[in-house]
């Protein structure tokens, strides 16, 4: 599990690698993965700015989560490039990646300013621990989305949405320039959904990149700059007008994709909650 995973590591680490004037936030070209046999991504080239955000969307086993943790530098990729201002991902610590909820262990007894404080641990330097001022910065990041008097609560007895605000708060601590996050709005309520669009807005206004894989094709049209669709392949990147073409949604999807007629609007619905996982 994540959680788990994240808990034991070292605070002893290597140097965060410097940022190169003049070069893309995030630059992938002739990215490919294989697992055996398989083709998890297949040529993917692309680059992002600073401040944007994009939706990453396609069926289940597209290649999302994967290209998330490539970038993130925990997931070797086969060939091609990946660069974080102009070098490799490994050893980035600009970069937060928030997994899929379902891979955490939310039993794991720890409470939510010490999953925020993971977070700050990059930004120490060799052989120190947190200080005062350390943990005033982990509960300021909480406060900075709505959880401030939540800090000594216990990770699961938090809700859906209390999840997600914890780690964009451990995001936050961390100084992330680029935030990975894998599904954030999946099983949300309307309500729990807007709160992270609110944060997600101030994000923005401070110069974050955001990518956000999510299988709700309508609001990666209307609340994102821009839309990525993948099918192990790279569909599209752009405006969603210029992206969810007929043809490219039909070479996505296939089968999967239904249009839904619903009051003055016209709604995509993806059908993939049988496909196989992603890697």
């Amino acid at each position: 599990m994540e959680m788990i995973r994240e808990i034991r590591k070292s605070p002893f680490h290597a140097l965060p690698v410097e940022h190169r004037p003049g070069t893309p936030i995030l630059e992938t070209r002739g990215l490919s993965i294989r697992f055996e046999n398989r083709l998890a991504l297949d040529n993917i080239t692309f680059q992002l700015n600073t401040s944007e955000r994009v939706a990453v969307v396609g069926p289940n086993g597209a290649g999302k989560s994967t290209l998330f943790k490539v970038i993130a530098g925990v997931l070797p990729y086969t060939e091609g490039e990946v660069n974080i201002y102009g070098s490799g991902p490994g050893g980035h610590i600009c970069i937060a990646y928030l997994p899929q909820r379902n891979q955490v262990d939310w039993e794991f007894p720890v409470n939510v300013i010490d999953v925020v404080m993971m977070g700050r641990i990059g930004k120490l330097g060799l052989l120190h621990w947190p200080g005062r001022k350390d943990w005033e910065y982990a509960q300021q990041c909480l406060e900075d989305v709505g959880m401030g008097d939540l800090a000594k609560r216990q990770i699961g007895e938090l809700s859906g949405g209390q999840q997600q605000r914890m780690f964009i708060a451990r995001a936050l601590a961390q100084e992330a320039e680029i935030m990975l996050m894998d599904e954030p709005l999946t099983g949300l309520d309307i309500s729990s959904q807007e709160k992270i669009f609110e944060i997600l807005d101030e994000l923005q206004h401070r110069g974050v990149t955001v990518m956000i894989a999510t299988h709700d094709l309508d609001q990666a049209a209307g609340r994102f700059d821009h839309v990525m669709l993948l099918n192990h392949q790279l569909m599209g990147l752009g405006k969603s007008e210029e992206v969810f073409t007929p043809d490219n949604l039909r070479k996505a999807y296939g089968g999967h994709l239904k249009q839904v007629q619903a009051g003055n609007g016209l709604y995509l619905v993806a059908d993939t909650c049988c496909d196989e996982g992603e890697r």
